[in-house]
C-alpha cells in the first residue's frame, strides 16, 4: 500500500475529533484568533469540510486504462520543458524517460528556459531531431505557432502536459491529448482547504503566473471558490511568473508581510515552488514554519513540496499531480497515437497531501500504474 493511504484512517479520525472540538486539524496554539471565531460562512464551510475530508482520504487503486495497443518499438520522443526549474515539469520528464526505456524508445528532454525565445529555440531543435512525437510541457502551444504548424504538417503527434485548459484531445491547440488533472477540481479543493482550515475566516494571499493561461485560469478559479465564503478575504492576488519566483520571492513576501501583517493567515499558489522561495522571507520575519500563514500549493506535489509539508516548513498542504504516473501516461498516449487509436481518456483523481496523511512519502500516485501500463504494452 502507498504510504499516503496508510495514514488515511488516522487523518480522518483526527478530522472528526477536530470538528467536534470546533476547530480544524492542526489548529492548536499556533492558529490565529480567526480560526476559533464563529464560522464566516456556515453553508460553504460545511460543504468545504466534506470535500476536503474526501480528498485527504482518497484511496487510489488504479482506475486508469487496462486495455490498449501493445507497444511499438524504436520510437523517438522529445520532451520540451517550459523550464526545468519547475519541479512538476521536471518530474513528468523523469516519468517519460522511465517509461520510454520500458518500451525501447529514445526520449530526450529540451529546456525552454521559461522564455518565448527559449521555447521557440527548443521546439526548433526538437523538429530538427525528426522525432516520432513531441511533448509540450507546461506551456501553451500558441507560444510557438509556426513550430506547432510544422510539426503537424510533418505528421508528428503532439501531446501536452498542462498545455491546455482541459485534459484530453485539444483541437484548438492541435494536441492528440493533454495530460493533466482537471484544473477545476484542483482549484476548488485548494480553496476549500483554506475555507475548512480557517473555519471560514481567512486572510488569503494568492500567487499566480499570469503569463501561462493554464496557471492563470487555475488561480482565477481558486479566487472564485474563495469568494463563496463571505468570511474569507482575498488580501492580494499576486502575479509572479514562475521563472522569476527565485529572484523576486523574498522582496514580494517582505512587502506582503509589511502590508498585511497578522491579517495574512493563509496562502495558495498555482505551484508549490512559490513556498520554497517564500520560506526564507517568512523565516526572517520570525514566522513559525508550522504556523500562519498556512500555505497550500495547488500543484504539482514534487518531492521538495512533500518535504516541506512533512516537515511543517512553511507549507501545510499540497494538491499533488501524480508526476511519474503522468509521464507514463504520456508514453501510453503516444503509443495509442502511433496505432491511430483514440486517446485513453484517463484523468487522475484530485488529492490533498498533508503531514497527517502522507505517511512520510515524497510523492503521490495511483497504486499499480506501472504494472497496468506494462500489461497493456506487453512488456
Amino acid at each position: 500500500m502507498h504510504p499516503t493511504r496508510k495514514a488515511v484512517v488516522t487523518a480522518a479520525a483526527f478530522l472528526v475529533m477536530a470538528t467536534a472540538a470546533g476547530c480544524e486539524p492542526g489548529a492548536g496554539a499556533a492558529a490565529s484568533h480567526r480560526d476559533s471565531a464563529t464560522p464566516g460562512c456556515p453553508t460553504a464551510l460545511s460543504r468545504a469540510k466534506r470535500a476536503v475530508k474526501k480528498a485527504e482520504a482518497v484511496n487510489a487503486p488504479w482506475r486508469g486504462p487496462t486495455t490498449g495497443p501493445e507497444a511499438v518499438h524504436d520510437k523517438t520522443v522529445v520532451y520540451i520543458a517550459q523550464t526545468l526549474t519547475n519541479p512538476g515539469v521536471a518530474g513528468v520528464a523523469q516519468g517519460v524517460q522511465e517509461a520510454a526505456k520500458i518500451v525501447g524508445w529514445h526520449a530526450r528532454t529540451l529546456n525552454g528556459q521559461g522564455t518565448p525565445e527559449g521555447l521557440k529555440a527548443a521546439f526548433q531543435q526538437a523538429l530538427r531531431l525528426k522525432p516520432d512525437g513531441i511533448v509540450i510541457s507546461g506551456f501553451d502551444p500558441s507560444t510557438t505557432p509556426a513550430e506547432v504548424k510544422k510539426a503537424r504538417a510533418e505528421g508528428i503527434p503532439l501531446i501536452g502536459w498542462h498545455a491546455a485548459p482541459a485534459p484530453g484531445p485539444s483541437k484548438d491547440q492541435e494536441l492528440f491529448s493533454n495530460v493533466t488533472s482537471r484544473v477545476e477540481d484542483v482549484a476548488k479543493i485548494s480553496a476549500d482547504w483554506i475555507i475548512a482550515r480557517s473555519n471560514g475566516r481567512a486572510g488569503v494571499v494568492l500567487f499566480t503566473d499570469a503569463t501561462v493561461p493554464f496557471a492563470k485560469r487555475k488561480s482565477d478559479l481558486i479566487r472564485k471558490e474563495l469568494a463563496t465564503c463571505s468570511g474569507t478575504k482575498l488580501l492580494s492576488y499576486t502575479n509572479m511568473p514562475i521563472p522569476q519566483v527565485n529572484s523576486r520571492s523574498i522582496k514580494v513576501v517582505r512587502s506582503l508581510m509589511s502590508r498585511f501583517g497578522s491579517k495574512w493567515t493563509h496562502s495558495a499558489a498555482i505551484n508549490d515552488m512559490y513556498f520554497q522561495h517564500a520560506a526564507p522571507a517568512l523565516r526572517a520575519a520570525g514566522k513559525d514554519g508550522a504556523g500562519a500563514p498556512f500555505n497550500i500549493g495547488a500543484g504539482d506535489g514534487d518531492p521538495s513540496a512533500f518535504q516541506r509539508v512533512n516537515g511543517k516548513e512553511f507549507q501545510a498542504a499540497t494538491v499533488p499531480e501524480p508526476l511519474s504516473e503522468q509521464g507514463w501516461q504520456i508514453v501510453d498516449e503516444f503509443n495509442r497515437a502511433f496505432h491511430h487509436a483514440p486517446d485513453s481518456g484517463y484523468v487522475a483523481p484530485v488529492h490533498i497531501a498533508t503531514a497527517g496523511n502522507s505517511g512520510g512519502a515524497l510523492s503521490w500516485d495511483s497504486e499499480g500504474y506501472r504494472q497496468a501500463y506494462r500489461k497493456i504494452w506487453g512488456e
